[in-house]
């Protein structure tokens, strides 16, 4: 089970697209040691895939966003990495929330960095912020697709109306659950045309990023709300299409 001590943070949660008048505090080595150590010890979605992180100076990456510093992702590039390092990458990220520590998912920004011979997939954008007024005030007045648009089939009360709320990347959202014969079936959903600003042969990276980030979040709701569930994860190659199933929760009641 996924720490239940971060589903609070999901509430607490914001995108820092830019770190502004949040303080003069700095992250500690302490701090840093114990993101570390935290890393090890979340949840993957595959844990047959070499993970791992590493926190660095900004003169490292290209990333300008006012951060403190920025956390590299790696991974070995198997089947479900990348829904795998958006899960970690989740649990990562309320972690920090937890600490007082602001974050962006930062998928554009490039870095030399290497390690231990894994890929590097992604990384945070990071600084302390010492001012809690700049964290989210109220979750339900982010821009979001409304339940009906992301789910089909009965919605679960603590499940269908907190998920949405899962960040992505270009806030594209893309996901589709359909709740049927008693279980959930969450697919990839990639409407045609539409990919934001990001290049068109990224959509499927990064959306399968998302996909993970959202697994993290339907999981630790079903478990805030006791709802018993069997996992099940099926391939996603990428592929152009419409709906891409990745994963099935068979609920158990």
């Amino acid at each position: 089970m996924l720490n239940k001590d971060l589903y609070s943070m999901i509430y607490k949660r914001k995108s820092f697209h830019i770190f502004r008048n949040v303080g003069d505090e700095k992250i500690t080595e302490r701090e840093i040691e114990d993101i570390y150590e935290a890393f090890e010890n979340f949840l993957p979605l595959h844990p047959e895939i070499k993970t791992k992180i590493k926190i660095v100076s900004n003169d490292k990456v290209t990333t300008k966003r006012g951060q403190e510093l920025c956390i590299l992702l790696f991974s070995e590039k198997k089947e479900g990495y990348l829904q795998n390092i958006g899960y970690i990458g989740q649990q990562l990220d309320l972690y920090l929330v937890s600490e007082n520590i602001g974050t962006l998912w930062f998928g554009i920004g490039k870095t030399e960095e290497e390690f231990e011979g894994l890929d590097y997939v992604i990384m945070f954008a990071v600084k302390k912020v010492s001012d809690e007024k700049k964290y989210r005030k109220d979750m339900f007045k982010s821009k979001r697709k409304s339940a009906d648009e992301i789910w089909s089939g009965e919605q679960l009360k603590g499940v269908t109306d907190i998920v949405r709320f899962a960040p992505s990347a270009c806030n594209s959202q893309p996901w589709k659950v359909a709740n049927e014969n008693g279980a959930l079936k969450v697919y990839r959903y990639k409407k045609e045309g539409k990919r934001g600003i990001m290049p068109a042969d990224k959509v499927s990276f990064y959306n399968r990023i998302d996909i993970g980030i959202f697994l993290c979040f339907m999981e630790l709701c079903m478990e805030k709300e006791g709802i018993d569930f069997e996992r099940t994860l099926f391939s996603d190659k990428g592929e152009e299409t419409e709906l891409t199933l990745n994963a099935e929760y068979k609920l158990m009641r």
